[in-house]
């Protein structure tokens, strides 16, 4: 910690002013990579197959609900379109569009200012190297001969402090560039990719839609419900042939009654 003290106290100044952009530096870097393994971290695929399973079986409500639960870009767009639904094809299309031109910025956010700060940083380094060496020089010129080794030293040293501080602010700045700007890249390819998916499987959606199985009202059911149980078939049968018997014999017995008056006209 001692040797951190003095470091930055022979740098002079612009070590200092380094030291601010160093802390800028880590900050964005940190920021942008909590972003990528946070929000950004959502599985784009696997996403769109729980989207199109719950749409596809009518629970529109259920995916929005979804969607509602992060505030991961994918889920945005998502959000946008699914909201559209009713208004029909073209209302979807201009939503997810539209959701698309908002979230793909906040993969891109910040990540240049990293370059920005890398030349900076390398700037200001050199500014405290040449300070370094004029102060040195001209101490030099005014010193006693057995106090200019000294003198010089120390500029010296002052002049590879900012140096190196300025170089390694710059290295480390273009590294997190490299590495951020492969996952934005990475992120905004899966969400353009995701977009055009899920505006497919919406317009499909919008073309066929599902069929969902109602339940029969209350009403019906209650009255199910209370319809005395139906016997066999063979009852039914049994008792059908017994009613036709009966009244048969029902109309054997009226055409005898018939008859029977004109038997006796003819006998007398």
């Amino acid at each position: 910690m001692q040797q951190l003290k003095e470091f930055f106290e022979q740098g002079g100044f612009f070590m200092y002013v380094n030291l601010l952009c160093s802390v800028l530096a880590i900050t964005l870097i940190v920021d942008r990579a909590l972003f990528f393994l946070g929000k950004g971290a959502v599985n784009a695929r696997a996403f769109l197959e729980q989207i199109r399973k719950l749409v596809t079986a009518g629970q529109l409500e259920r995916a929005q609900r979804l969607c509602q639960g992060t505030d991961a870009p994918v889920a945005l767009v998502a959000r946008a379109g699914l909201s559209r639904i009713p208004k029909g094809e073209a209302a979807v299309s201009t939503a997810i569009e539209e959701a698309l031109t908002d979230a793909a910025p906040e993969l891109k956010k910040r990540i240049a200012v990293l370059w920005s700060l890398a030349n900076i940083a390398t700037l200001i380094g050199l500014l405290g190297t040449i300070n370094g060496l004029i102060g040195g020089f001209a101490a030099i010129g005014k010193a006693a001969a057995d106090q200019r080794s000294q003198i010089l030293a120390t500029r010296i040293a002052e002049a590879m402090n900012n140096t190196w501080l300025g170089l390694a602010i710059a290295a480390s700045c273009m590294i997190g560039h490299l590495f951020l700007s492969a996952a934005s890249k990475k992120q905004q390819h899966e969400l353009e990719s995701f977009a055009l998916r899920l505006e497919n499987l919406l317009s499909d959606i919008i073309a066929n839609p599902p069929a969902p199985a109602a339940e029969p009202p209350a009403r019906e059911r209650e009255g199910r419900d209370r319809e005395p149980p139906r016997e066999s078939g063979r009852a039914a049968r049994r008792e059908e042939r017994g009613e036709r018997s009966d009244r048969g014999d029902r109309g054997g017995r009226r055409s005898e009654r018939q008859r029977e008056p004109v038997d006796d006209e003819d006998e007398e």
